[in-house]
């Protein structure tokens, strides 16, 4: 199930300390001086741009916050140029892990990246060792408790908009879409005052791997918990089934 632990996975980041809000809000920071610096600083003409201030208000991000991360983008020829990288590789078990960094500092991300697989018991592979395993989608997930449409009108509305795939579980809905379509249907969405818990276009594992043994576990939760409190550390995608937390 394509959706499998994503809402679970959201109840808990939400609820972590403000410390973590701030490596959210410093990510997304950086994501908007990236947006600027391709777009402009005009989300009218900047779909990328809009996409990222779909994704802070999704984070509670204030909106004044946003404009002045928009402002300084603009208006800072000096600032910093960020530069993506991407990572993959294995975790405990066979799992399949990528990682995506937005840096200004390659060789420092590059080691910090290592040293979190290293911990771990896992490994760096080459690129693409593990990507094909994944399917690249817009993902929209909208928060049962949230919304007052019912399943089948919102699924109506997300088809209608251009979505490939819409799923209900126990807590909310899952919308997914070609990458190409998400801000179209991301768009569509937010003009009707659907509140999305999160929207971004994401990799989707095609299958999960199940890990029994202790220190598997324990070695993987280390990995993903020192890639979570990098700052250069964009985005970790996993196919491990992890287990729902009360």
């Amino acid at each position: 199930m394509s959706g499998h632990s994503k809402f679970a996975n959201i109840k808990h980041k939400k609820e972590k300390n403000d410390a973590a809000k701030g490596k959210s809000f410093t990510i997304i920071g950086r994501l908007i001086a990236v947006a600027v610096k391709e777009g402009g600083p005009d989300p009218d003409n900047n779909s990328k741009l809009r996409d990222v201030i779909a994704k802070a208000k999704a984070a509670n991000m204030p909106n004044d916050t946003i404009e002045r991360g928009i402002k300084k983008a603009a208006g800072d020829a000096d600032s910093v140029n960020y530069e993506s990288a991407t990572y993959e590789g294995y975790g405990p078990g066979g799992t399949a892990i990528i990682v995506e960094t937005l840096t200004d500092n390659r060789n420092r991300t590059a080691s910090n990246v290592r040293s979190a697989f290293t911990k771990g018991h896992g490994s760096i592979g080459t690129q693409g060792c593990v990507s094909y395993m994944f399917d690249k989608k817009g993902q929209i997930l909208v928060s049962k408790e949230d919304c007052n449409l019912s399943s089948d009108d919102l699924m109506m509305m997300a088809l209608d908009a251009g979505a490939d795939d819409f799923q209900e579980n126990e807590d909310g809905y899952e919308i997914l879409t070609d990458p190409d379509d998400f801000s179209s249907v991301r768009e569509a969405l937010e003009k009707e005052n659907i509140p999305m818990a999160e929207a971004e276009v994401t990799m989707i594992p095609q299958t999960y791997v199940t890990l029994t043994d202790e220190e598997d576990i324990k070695c993987i939760r280390r990995i993903l918990d020192l890639l979570d409190e990098d700052d250069d550390v964009q985005n970790v995608y996993h196919n491990w089934d992890e287990p729902d937390e009360e």
